[in-house]
């Protein structure tokens, strides 16, 4: 019989619907429920991708033993947490203070007015049920201990939400960033890539700082790495060879054997990332890295109305990676006199091998270099790599797919928004831009009410859950890429609206940072302030960044000063531990370079853009110059047939053409 979560949206929800456990979704009823019956809670929180969940929900949760006691003695909460960020955050908080570990599921017990008290990650059946015993008997036998120590641990959360107003704002951003990366450099992989860890996890946001800082102070040890890695991801079983996209992670160190689970969030990030390596280097491996992403992108991750979907699940019939992987004898018996080379290319050998007489498709060489020691000619291989596609892929899609997480939420579609802007920009392909375009009027038409409020989720036809900080924030940084590429004040507008409404429900005028959740929203039992970049960028940092946008765009000293006194809480994190604050260190980088405003007749105003995308420069704000063109830097400009170059508000003379703008904009 189905539980209550059979009234939910969720795939990850839906998925535990039909469990012997009486589920219940995060609700005010479901929370009084707890108070009311004076019962433990249990909330459990994961996503419809995570193996993991998988893996307990058919030890623990589809057991009707463990199921009759979760029944008897708790209040039983499932928690999507890509729907539900916020919860996440607070009981992942608990979590590492309580074990100093992380990750999904996560498995929190509180007292029934929500305050944790014990967690855990993945348990097996055994020590499940341990657990469930013990904490029901603590529970009736010593419940002053237990509220103890939960007082003890709330007050271990909310220390570290408190942040001491700086007293300074301005800093030798240089020293800083020199020092950081002085620290950073240690943990580099120089052969492989990435970091000395495993798993290893791209981290875009890190790469695109790297890439960044590399590029204007020409530190070539620091390229070289971030090239190494783009170079070994992409060549990696992390990357989808066949069908493109890429996986969460990697388990091992050389971005071999992934844990397949493909996310939005992840993609958007690496296409960005890729089109910035693109930009300054013209290699050919990255534009295809670039177009194969954003294909499989096309083919299982959009909707008809321009939205994206949030993922593609890691198993399969029950078994991860099986719609990914080969096996020798088969692809022998599917390519024919193609296998040998097919065997080379893709290293069906000792390096692909995983388990169970499977391969992972992988490569070591570029495709050049792989034409070099082979022999052959690189025109005939890419003939010979689209008929093994062809073939192969013809296959995999009779397979049983993994399951699709169907919900679209706001914050990562406007991560995908920017991925299609940035992919326009490095290749000059206007149907990127198109689709770009598709999705940022999908957000106008569903995810904004009241003209200035965002919805975080959507699905089958239906906006739901107030927007968080990350939505508003990743929203206005893509609206406002959107604007450069197109010069559409309209995008501008849209972003300033967001972000003011994000000024009078998320911030804290004590320290300057924004909260996580909205002021409207019904309180947690902590509100939390996200600040350490992730796989998903902090929102405080990218909400900084737009504020120094929008301070540029519209003139605002306001916007800027806000941005600097964010900024200035992370110095020493951002000399620490740039890892986990790379998007601060772009600002710091930002802070401290000059200003760069180029405005565009509208006419020639795409085909200039391209053309200046050929060299990349930080700080560089565009304008499209029309008749009804009204930003500050803009409205001056009687006479918009002309092309105008300014640098820290030193402006050049009109300019007659695009060739003219160009040898200008080159000897800045």
């Amino acid at each position: 019989m189905a539980n209550l979560l059979v009234h939910e949206s969720s795939p990850y929800l839906l998925q535990h619907a039909n469990n012997p456990v009486n589920w219940r979704s995060w609700n005010d009823e479901t929370l009084s429920l707890a108070k009311s019956q004076n019962k433990l809670m249990l909330i459990s929180i994961g996503y419809s991708a995570c193996h993991w969940c998988h893996v307990m929900e058919k030890q623990c949760f589809e057991n009707q033993e463990a199921a009759r006691i979760m029944n008897k003695y708790f209040i039983c909460v499932k928690v999507d947490r890509e729907e539900r960020p916020d919860i996440d955050a607070v009981y992942m908080q608990a979590l590492q203070l309580m074990s100093g570990q992380g990750g999904w599921p996560l498995n929190c017990f509180t007292l029934p007015d929500g305050r944790p008290v014990f967690g855990g990650t993945y348990f097996p059946l055994e020590k499940w049920m341990s657990v469930l015993e013990n904490l029901q008997q603590l529970f009736e036998t010593n419940l002053s201990a237990m509220q103890e120590y939960a007082e003890r641990l709330m007050k271990g959360i909310q220390q570290t939400q408190i942040y001491k107003v700086p007293e300074k704002t301005e800093f030798d951003n240089n020293a800083i960033l020199i020092e950081s990366l002085a620290h950073w450099k240690k943990h580099f992989d120089l052969k492989d890539g990435g970091t000395q860890r495993v798993p290893k996890f791209p981290m875009p946001c890190n790469y695109l700082f790297l890439l960044i800082y590399g590029n204007i102070n020409k530190e070539k040890e620091l390229l070289s790495h971030v090239f190494t890695t783009l170079d070994k991801m992409s060549m990696g079983g992390i990357f989808d060879q066949l069908g493109g996209g890429f996986a969460r992670y990697s388990t091992d160190g050389i971005w071999k054997v992934p844990h397949f689970e493909k996310m939005l969030y992840d993609n958007a990030q690496l296409v960005s990332l890729y089109s910035m390596a693109h930009q300054l280097t013209s290699e050919v491996n990255y534009k295809m890295i670039i177009e194969k992403t954003l294909a499989f992108v096309s083919e299982l991750l959009s909707g008809d109305d321009g939205q994206f979907y949030s993922a593609l699940d890691a198993d399969s019939e029950g078994e991860e990676g099986k719609y990914y992987v080969w096996k020798n004898e088969e692809l022998q018996n599917l390519l024919g006199v193609h296998f040998e080379l097919f065997c080379k290319y893709y290293n069906v050998n000792e390096l692909g091998y995983w388990e169970h007489e499977n391969y992972i498709l992988l490569r070591v060489q570029k495709d050049e270099d792989f034409c070099l020691a082979n022999n052959i000619n690189v025109d005939d291989l890419i003939v010979n790599k689209s008929k093994w596609e062809d073939i192969l892929l013809r296959v995999r899609r009779n397979r049983t797919a993994p399951g699709l997480d169907d919900k679209t939420l706001t914050s990562w579609n406007a991560l995908m928004l920017k991925a299609y802007v940035d992919a326009y920009l490095a290749l000059n392909k206007k149907d990127y831009l198109e689709l770009a375009e598709k999705n940022a009027n999908f957000i106008l038409q569903h995810q904004i009410y009241d003209e200035k409020q965002l919805y975080h989720s959507y699905k089958n036809g239906k906006s739901t859950i107030n927007g968080f900080l990350e939505d508003y924030a990743f929203t206005a940084k893509a609206f406002i890429a959107l604007y450069a590429a197109i010069g559409d004040e309209k995008w501008l507008t849209k972003a300033k609206v967001l972000v003011d409404n994000a000024i009078e429900n998320f911030y804290d005028a004590n320290d300057g940072l924004f909260y996580f959740n909205s002021m409207i929203d019904t309180p947690l039992i902590t509100r939390q302030k996200e600040v350490q970049d992730n796989v998903i960028p902090s929102s405080n940092a990218i909400m900084a960044n737009v504020l120094f946008d929008l301070g540029i765009y519209f003139e605002q000293d306001k916007y800027i000063e806000m941005s600097k006194k964010m900024c200035a809480h992370f110095y020493h994190e951002i000399t620490n531990y740039g890892s986990a604050y790379a998007c601060w260190a772009l600002l710091l980088l930002r802070l401290n370079k000059p200003v760069l405003q180029i405005a565009i007749p509208q006419k020639e105003y795409r085909e200039t853009l391209i053309a200046i995308h050929q060299k990349y420069r930080i700080n560089l704000f565009t304008y499209a110059l029309h008749r009804a063109a009204a930003l500050p830097f803009v409205e001056d400009k009687k006479d918009r047939e002309y092309f105008y170059v300014c640098a820290d508000k030193v402006c050049s003379l009109p300019l007659n053409n695009q060739k003219e703008l160009i040898t200008a904009f080159e000897n800045l």
